[in-house]
């Protein structure tokens, strides 16, 4: 692993990078709420998609890196996540560049997808990338489907794969089919019996490793089909 800083305007937040030989392509994945590029979960997915030839690279939204809670506004968000994709093109040799993340950092991960240049006259995204990966999609807050979060996702206009836990609270296979219907290149993942983290339930239930090893290597497939 390397760390290095990226600058967010007048701050700065820290990214690490898991290297790998001959990458293939390149991965940003942004960490969830309430944890940070650090989180077991974000460490697994880094190493795992670097083992199998994909560049990966984990940053803090600033809220993390200065030790905050809650996350900032959406806004910042955005703004951190977008200096990293600046930085990533600069540094990524030409190779495909793919964004995404767990629950809000793949969620934001959409809305810079979706979001139009504000310097092209045909509405080209303001980050052209090679597709998004959101882990755990947060649909709606549990229990209140009706905040459903899907206004922007049709505007992607980059090939999305969205990886779902069987019973994820905040949103199950069955209210993500129809908003990612609507979308020009979308396909769906599902972690049977998993949650919002992809945990599995039960005896004969795979370990955690195994879980995330088979979600990784959905994810390089699916990623080597597009780049």
């Amino acid at each position: 692993m390397k760390r290095f800083t990226i600058a967010v305007g007048v701050e700065s937040t820290t990214a690490i990078a898991y290297p790998t030989t001959n990458a293939r392509a390149s991965m940003i994945l942004a960490h969830g709420a309430g944890t940070a590029q650090t989180h077991p979960f974000m460490v697994a997915f880094g190493r795992g998609l670097a083992e199998r030839g994909i560049e990966a690279v984990t940053f803090n939204f600033l809220y993390a890196e200065q030790g905050r809670r809650p996350p900032d506004p959406a806004s910042k968000l955005e703004a951190c996540y977008r200096s990293v994709v600046d930085t990533m093109r600069e540094h990524s040799q030409g190779r495909p560049l793919f964004i995404g993340g767990k629950s809000m950092g793949g969620r934001m991960a959409t809305h810079i997808a979706a979001s139009p240049d504000p310097d092209s006259d045909d509405g080209e995204p303001a980050a052209d990338v090679a597709g998004v990966i959101a882990l755990g999609y947060p649909l709606h807050p549990p229990g209140r489907p009706e905040k459903i979060r899907d206004a922007h996702l049709p505007h992607i206009a980059a090939p999305t794969l969205v990886v779902q836990g069987a019973r994820d609270p905040f949103g199950t296979e069955a209210e993500l089919r129809p908003v990612l219907a609507r979308m020009p290149a979308a396909a769906l993942h599902v972690v049977e019996g998993g949650d919002h983290s992809f945990n599995v339930r039960g005896k004969q239930a795979p370990s955690k490793r195994e879980t995330y090893d088979a979600v990784i290597d959905v994810m390089v497939e699916w990623i080597e089909r597009q780049a």
